[in-house]
């Protein structure tokens, strides 16, 4: 248990990780799954309110690797702002029958918000997730 402990992350990336692990799930299963049906337009939506959520979330996660712009934010932050830029143009999309600009939002959502995002979080030396998974 002292390990637990021992890297617990602060109040904000604890909560970013409660909302962002749902989003992982749910957008698996949402990129695999077959789309139209009335499933995939419900957990569609509970999926981009959390991305949306999320993404805004992190802009307030200071950047712990790298440079930092106005010693706060840092590259990964830019795929916060493709995530509060795709949820809209996808949701919108979606709305009024632009399937096309829906897919490409969701695919550059899934890719650049969870799969790039993910990746640098478990990979990059500094990182909550990579001292937890690798220390």
């Amino acid at each position: 248990m002292y390990f637990v402990f021992m890297y617990t992350p602060s109040p904000i990336v604890f909560l970013h990780l409660l909302v962002v692990l749902p989003c992982f799930l749910l957008g698996t299963y949402l990129v695999f799954a077959k789309k139209g049906s009335a499933f995939h337009s419900r957990a569609g939506k509970v999926y981009m309110i959390l991305m949306f959520f999320t993404g805004g979330l992190t802009l307030f996660i200071p950047a712990q690797v790298g440079a930092r712009v106005l010693n706060h934010f840092g590259l990964l932050h830019l795929l916060s702002l493709l995530t509060l830029w795709a949820v809209p143009r996808a949701w919108f999309a979606i709305k009024r029958g632009d399937v096309k600009t829906h897919k490409w939002a969701m695919i550059r959502l899934y890719v650049g918000g969870l799969l790039l995002a993910g990746g640098f979080a478990i990979l990059a030396k500094g990182r909550y997730l990579n001292t937890l998974l690798f220390n």
